[in-house]
C-alpha cells in the first residue's frame, strides 16, 4: 500500500491552500474528454484544463510529436542560434492569422505573450520617433496575466492590490457587463456598445491621445465570468483606436484556437487587431508555450529602424520557441485542420447555448452568458460570502457528479474541449441543474 501523498511542500497558484490541503482533488491521468483522480474515477472535463486543452487530452498525434521531438534536441536557444522547429511553428501559426499578421514572437504563456506586446507597443512607438505614447489601457475585470506589466492593464483587484504600485502609466475603460439590461442573452448582448465611447470622451479626453501607446482587451473575458461585448463594441474601439493612432492588442489566451468557431476571435468578430496575444490552445496544453502574433509592419519598423547587425528588440526568453513546445504546436495546429475542430465547435454552439440557458429558472441562477463554446452561469451570492454558493457547486460536481467546473467569485464558466458532444454537453448542465435544485 502507498503511503499517503505528502503536500506540504508545494505552495499552489491560485489556490487556497489550507482549504485544499484539508480535502485534495487529484488528478492522475486523462484522455479524451476525462481526467482520472487518484481514487479511480472518471471526471468529465467542462473546463479543458483551465480553458486549454481544445483537442482533448492526451491527443496521440501531439503526444508522439512531443516525444519524437524530445528523443531528438531537448533544447536549443534562440538568442543568435535557431532550430527548424521554431521556425515551422512560426509559419504554422502565421497561416491561420488574420491577413497581415505574420510576424510571431515566441514565449512561454500567456502572461510572458501579454508583456511582450506590450513591450513591443511601447518600443514601437519610440522607434518611429513617437516617444511620447508611453499609457497603456486596458479594462476592469479584465485577465491580463500576472506579470507587472499583465497585472496593470488587468482589472483584478484580487491580483493587484498585495503587490503595490505597478506600472504607472495604465488606466483602465469600465467593463461592459450590465446584467440589467443584458440578463440572459444569446450570444452578444444587445444593449451597451456606447461603453466603448469612454475610451474617446473620458480616457483620451483625460490622458491626451498622444501618450497613449495601446488598447489592450480581451474579446470575451473570460477569467472574471465570460463578460461579452456588446454588438458594436469591439468595432467602436478599433475606430478610436486608428482615429489616434493608438495600437490595439487582442488577448486571446481563452479566445484564440476555435473556443468562438474561428481561429481567433479576431475572425469570429472580423475586426483585425495590432497584435494577438495567444498560448494556452497553441500547443493543446501538452507544453507550455505563448506567441504575439503582430501585423508585418509593426515588425518591419523596427527592422528598418536598427543599425544593421544590431539586435532590433532588447527582449526575449530563455525558452522563446523551445524546441518541444515548437514540436507540439505543429501538431496541435495539424490537428485542429485535419478534425475541423474549429467547425466542429461552431455546429455545437447552438446546442451548447440551448443546454446552458435550460437553467434559467433554476434557483439562485441571476444570468447566463454564452458565445460559442463559452458560458458563465452567474449566481446570486451569499451575503458576507462571496464566491461561496459557486464554489459549493464546484466541489459538488467534483466530488458527486464526476464533473470539473471552474468558478470565478460566484459565476461558474464553462470552456470545454472542442471535442465535445452532445451527450456531454447534457451531463455538464444536467448535473449543474440537480446541484441547483438540491441547493438552500
Amino acid at each position: 500500500m502507498s503511503s499517503p501523498l505528502d503536500t506540504t511542500h508545494l505552495w499552489m497558484p491560485f489556490t487556497a491552500n489550507r482549504q485544499f490541503k484539508a480535502r485534495p482533488r487529484l488528478l492522475t491521468a486523462a484522455s479524451g474528454m476525462y481526467y482520472t483522480t487518484d481514487d479511480g474515477r472518471r471526471l468529465l472535463d467542462g473546463t479543458a484544463g483551465l480553458w486549454c486543452v481544445n483537442a482533448g487530452h492526451c491527443h496521440p498525434k501531439i503526444i508522439e510529436a512531443v516525444q519524437k521531438q524530445t528523443a531528438v534536441m531537448d533544447f536549443a536557444p534562440l538568442f543568435q542560434m535557431g532550430h527548424p522547429k521554431a521556425f515551422e511553428a512560426a509559419s504554422a501559426l502565421a497561416a491561420i492569422a488574420p491577413e497581415g499578421m505574420n510576424r510571431v514572437f515566441f514565449c512561454n504563456d500567456g502572461s510572458e505573450a501579454v508583456d511582450t506586446a506590450l513591450k513591443i507597443a511601447l518600443a514601437y512607438h519610440r522607434m518611429r520617433g513617437d516617444a511620447g505614447r508611453t499609457r497603456l489601457i486596458g479594462r476592469e475585470r479584465a485577465y491580463h496575466g500576472v506579470g507587472f506589466g499583465g497585472i496593470a492593464v488587468g482589472g483584478m483587484a484580487g491580483n493587484r492590490k498585495q503587490f503595490g504600485p505597478s506600472l504607472a502609466a495604465a488606466d483602465h475603460l469600465r467593463h461592459p457587463l450590465n446584467i440589467e439590461k443584458n440578463a440572459f442573452s444569446r450570444g452578444l448582448p444587445k444593449h451597451g456598445a456606447e461603453m466603448a465611447d469612454e475610451l474617446e470622451q473620458r480616457l483620451l479626453a483625460l490622458h491626451d491621445p498622444s501618450t497613449v501607446a495601446a488598447v489592450i482587451v480581451e474579446p470575451v473575458q473570460g477569467s472574471t465570468g465570460a463578460i461579452l461585448p456588446p454588438q458594436g463594441y469591439l468595432e467602436k474601439i478599433r475606430a478610436i483606436c486608428d482615429k489616434y493612432g493608438i495600437l490595439l492588442i487582442f488577448d486571446e489566451v481563452i479566445t484564440g484556437f476555435g473556443r468562438l468557431g474561428a481561429p481567433f476571435g479576431a475572425d469570429f468578430f472580423n475586426i483585425k487587431p495590432d497584435m494577438i496575444v495567444c498560448a494556452k490552445g497553441l500547443t493543446n496544453a501538452a507544453v507550455p508555450m505563448g506567441a504575439v502574433i503582430v501585423r508585418q509592419d509593426i515588425h518591419d519598423t523596427f527592422m528598418d529602424a536598427a543599425p544593421t547587425d544590431t539586435i532590433e528588440f532588447f527582449h526575449g526568453y530563455t525558452y522563446s520557441g523551445h524546441p518541444i513546445a515548437a514540436a507540439a504546436a505543429i501538431a496541435t495546429l495539424a490537428v485542429y485542420e485535419e478534425e475541423q475542430l474549429f467547425q466542429r465547435a461552431t455546429d455545437m454552439a447552438p446546442y451548447f447555448e440551448d443546454a446552458a440557458h435550460s437553467l434559467k429558472g433554476l434557483p439562485f441562477v441571476k444570468d447566463i452568458r454564452n458565445l460559442g463554446l463559452v458560458c458563465g452561469i452567474e449566481l446570486e451570492g451569499i451575503a458576507g460570502k462571496p464566491g461561496t454558493r459557486a464554489y459549493d457547486i464546484f466541489t459538488k460536481a467534483f466530488w458527486d457528479k464526476g464533473i470539473l467546473l471552474r468558478t470565478v467569485a460566484d459565476v461558474v464558466a464553462l470552456s470545454p474541449p472542442l471535442i465535445i458532444n452532445k451527450a456531454q454537453v447534457d451531463e455538464i448542465f444536467g448535473s449543474i441543474a440537480d446541484i441547483l435544485k438540491s441547493m438552500k
